[in-house]
């Protein structure tokens, strides 16, 4: 069930930065970013006060806003600035450096010690889908890759926390309370963000924007934080490496892009280096 949790969170994550294009038609970058996390906030303010979640203890609270600051607000703001810029195609390589990142967070803040047949898939897992994006890219390097890089940095910190979080209360509340956390500053945001950026409601701009909130934003987080807690950071953040194809995959379909004959074979490396990860021990 972890490993499914997991992959279904991944799922969702990977329709997130053609959901993201689809938004940016129609609202600029800071109305995207604000607009969603209120909208996430609001789902996720229902369900707690719908089943009466007693407020977290004071100890989560510092997790917590790890976790706000990494993954309700940093990675979709850098991640939405780099698109306006930047094809999906470029930004995956975010995604494809993620769990390695999201592992070596996790060796850092929680003393895991996964084995080194394990590091040595993820790290060639990596290396393929890095090699990938940036060929399809071109290989040259932007300003978007700055956001993305800082962007992969504060994600993999609110990944980490999460996971460490979800051990302690249910993954849905990690993600749900941090949702709340930031009202106080996506609320103001969102006004003053739609005061200043022209609006144009389209089917494809209202459908990013819902998707990005309702999928993105909560319900892909409170599977994936779940699947984390069930099978481990490392371990889950691994499944992540099928991220950035199946985005590709999103892009062909939703977007017009054309996926290029290395896709299949990085596909096939990347299941492979996930099969190994997946039976490695630490």
């Amino acid at each position: 069930m972890g490993i499914l949790q997991a992959a279904l969170g991944v799922t969702a994550f990977s329709l997130t930065f053609p959901a993201t294009a689809w938004g940016l038609e129609g609202f600029g970058p800071w109305s995207l970013v604000a607009v969603r996390s209120v909208l996430a906030a609001a789902l996720a303010a229902g369900c707690l006060l719908a089943l009466r979640v007693p407020l977290p203890g004071r100890r989560h609270w510092a997790g917590l806003a790890v976790v706000a600051a990494g993954v309700v607000l940093g990675f979709p703001l850098l991640s939405t600035l780099a698109l306006r810029t930047s094809t999906t195609a470029h930004a995956a390589v975010v995604v494809g450096l993620l769990p390695l990142t999201t592992a070596l967070f996790s060796a850092l803040r929680m003393g895991t010690r996964p084995s080194r047949t394990f590091w040595a898939a993820a790290l060639a897992g990596a290396a393929a889908v890095v090699a990938f994006t940036v060929t399809q890219s071109g290989g040259a390097l932007t300003a978007a890759d700055l956001y993305l890089f800082g962007a992969l940095l504060v994600c993999a910190a609110g990944y980490t926390e999460g996971g460490r979080l979800a051990r302690e209360m249910p993954g849905w509340q990690v993600i749900g309370w941090a949702l709340v956390l930031c009202l106080p500053l996506t609320v103001p945001g969102a006004l003053v963000a739609l005061s200043y950026e022209p609006v144009q409601l389209t089917a494809h701009s209202v459908t990013g924007l819902l998707w990005v909130a309702a999928g993105s934003q909560f319900l892909g987080l409170v599977v994936w934080y779940r699947g984390m807690a069930t099978i481990g950071i490392p371990k889950a953040s691994q499944l992540q490496l099928a991220q950035p194809l199946l985005t590709l995959v999103w892009s062909v379909l939703l977007l017009g892009e054309r996926l290029t004959p290395a896709a299949p074979v990085t596909a096939a490396a990347v299941l492979v280096c996930i099969a190994v990860t997946q039976r490695a021990r630490g």
